[in-house]
């Protein structure tokens, strides 16, 4: 497929989705399905998050069989709200204890899928002001529609303007890197995009990068192993979530661009010297003149869940 046919065929409009079709194919099919809100200091959006997935598309004939929040330490309440709202809570440090701990989002990712059992797993993100329900519709349709796809991600028109650009880290970091060694992926409007969902025996045999680089990482490796073709996007319209502040910008670029060398390294398209670089350096300014902050944000790797949840690896 080229990435003309793939732009013809693989982008949904969210709501084009008749939900009451989706819930009877999915159920014809016996196809389960899991939701999931990796989370961090999110107690001022998760609970309404929760509530909207839980009252509208949980229960009979709805869409989603468990929703589940996996958090990562947050300090503020937000087990809390997530608790009162109905959903399932796991701390992602108590999941797969013997694998060891991990860090970020990427990291709750990996471990939501020992923490639950769909067929397909729909990861939504937690920080989200204005979360539509028919998010949930949208993400799914592709997956419960089309055979061939197995990975879909979101498109959206962002609160800071009408375009559909994919984001600050998106357009000077990640878009020119897909351009460059991975053009195949150039297609994807908004590659790092959180709302993201596939089917777990396509997940179960990838790794996961940790930390920010886990979408990116998970879009090269989809690719490798189904083709372009087993990749969908979907808009959903317009949403609004909290924005970093640029100076949080550069780890993530950094983390994102190591990523991508670990893969080109892994492909023999580059040294493996060029995916082991050190901490993320940035000078600041402090009481006694400029110092050097490191902040080592370089993205670990989680082997494929599955043979470990089947105790073969």
């Amino acid at each position: 497929m080229d990435r003309d046919d793939w732009l013809r065929t693989r982008t949904f409009e969210g709501s084009s989705f008749d939900p009451e079709r989706l819930a009877h194919a999915r159920r014809a099919d016996g196809v389960t399905v899991s939701a999931v809100l990796p989370a961090l200091n999110v107690a001022g959006t998760v609970g309404a998050i929760v509530t909207a997935v839980r009252e509208r598309w949980m229960g009979p004939g709805g869409l989603v069989d468990e929703l589940v929040v996996v958090d990562s330490r947050s300090a503020d309440g937000t087990v809390a709200e997530a608790v009162a709202a109905g959903a399932r809570v796991v701390q992602d440090d108590e999941v797969l204890t013997s694998a060891g701990p991990g860090r970020g989002k990427g990291e709750a990712m990996w471990k939501s899928l020992a923490a639950t059992s769909g067929d397909l797993v729909l990861w939504l993100d937690a920080d989200v002001s204005d979360f539509d329900p028919a998010f949930v519709p949208g993400m799914l349709g592709p997956l419960l529609t089309v055979p061939e796809v197995a990975f879909t991600k979101a498109v959206y028109r962002r609160a800071m303007g009408d375009g559909d650009d994919g984001g600050r880290v998106t357009e000077i970091c990640a878009r020119p890197l897909l351009n460059l060694f991975h053009p195949e992926l150039a297609v994807l409007a908004q590659p790092l995009s959180g709302e993201q969902a596939g089917r777990r025996d396509l997940l179960e045999s990838l790794p996961f990068f940790t930390g920010y680089a886990v979408e990116i990482g998970l879009l090269i490796d989809v690719l490798g192993a189904r083709g372009l073709g087993a990749l969908a996007q979907v808009d959903l319209g317009r949403r609004v979530h909290v924005n970093q502040p640029t100076a949080a910008l550069g780890p993530m670029a950094y983390a994102i661009t190591q990523a991508v060398l670990r893969r080109l390294a892994d492909a023999g398209r580059a040294p493996a010297a060029l995916a082991d670089a050190g901490p993320f350096a940035r000078p600041v300014r402090g009481d006694g003149g400029w110092v050097l902050e490191e902040r080592d944000v370089r993205p670990a790797e989680r082997p494929p869940i599955g043979p470990l949840l089947r105790g073969t690896a």
